[in-house]
């Protein structure tokens, strides 16, 4: 009951966790350059993630583009300046909506399966198998996943900021009384290279947190049903929290001055 015990306690659990999540990253990175390379499992994989992903994203896109050129219209008729509308909408969706918002719907979507997928293989020894077999986990189910994420959310996100950017151009031209060439010219004169470069970066990021996350999880799952269902909220979850994180660290290496 010594609190100071107990502190100590989560302190070397919780470095214990960034030591077993730091060699397995380790691990995977590692796999990812040396061969064999199963290109039919990269592909598989980047469709998964990828273009099966891309009707929820692109959904969220839209929606979050059409309400933030309502919401800044309303905030900007306070102070006469409505016309800003165009240019906080792409910057507000290639900057951070996109990449970040996309990244979530993608944690949520595939870092769960991932971790439901690879626990369940743990729990039923298929990951044994596969070392019996002289395949390696690392490089058979992890390297691949790692890769086609990093791949494809900068593509994905490169699309929903297309969408998300429409979105807010049909309810400004449509609703709030644009005029499409202006709200078009605003948005060009405005959007910059590091604008998109600086989304699509983070979107690679969030893209190998996501898979890593999923990957650590079921990997270690433990218990039968129950320990993947904890994997999965905790693949879930940790995906979602360092997709926060890293989104901070990444905007600060583009944009602090």
């Amino acid at each position: 009951m010594n609190p100071l015990a107990i502190i100590g306690r989560v302190f070397l659990d919780f470095l214990g966790a960034i030591g077993r999540v730091a060699v397995f990253t380790f691990h995977g990175l590692r796999h990812i350059f040396a061969p064999p390379f199963y290109f039919r499992l990269l592909v598989k994989q980047m469709m998964t993630i990828g273009y099966f992903s891309l009707p929820v994203v692109g959904l969220t896109a839209l929606f979050t583009g059409m309400v933030l050129a309502l919401q800044i219209f309303i905030g900007a008729g306070r102070f006469n300046a409505e016309s800003a509308v165009a240019s906080i909408v792409v910057l507000g969706i290639t900057r951070e909506l996109g990449p970040v918002l996309g990244g979530l719907m993608v944690a949520g979507r595939v870092a769960s399966a991932m971790a439901a997928e690879i626990g369940t293989m743990r729990v039923t020894e298929q990951i044994d198998a596969l070392t019996t077999l002289s395949t390696n986990p690392f490089k058979y189910l992890v390297a691949p996943r790692l890769l086609a994420a990093t791949l494809s959310l900068p593509v994905l996100v490169l699309v929903a900021d297309i969408i998300g950017v429409m979105g807010g151009y049909l309810i400004a031209t449509h609703k709030l009384g644009f005029n499409a060439g202006s709200y078009m010219k605003n948005t060009l004169d405005f959007l910059e290279t590091l604008d998109v470069v600086s989304g699509l970066v983070k979107a690679a990021v969030f893209g190998f947190v996501i898979a890593l996350m999923g990957c650590y999880h079921g990997f270690h799952s433990r218990g039968g049903a129950q320990g993947v269902g904890k994997a999965t909220t905790d693949a879930v979850v940790s995906a979602s929290i360092l997709i926060l994180v890293a989104n901070y660290f990444v905007t600060e290496l583009f944009f602090a001055r």
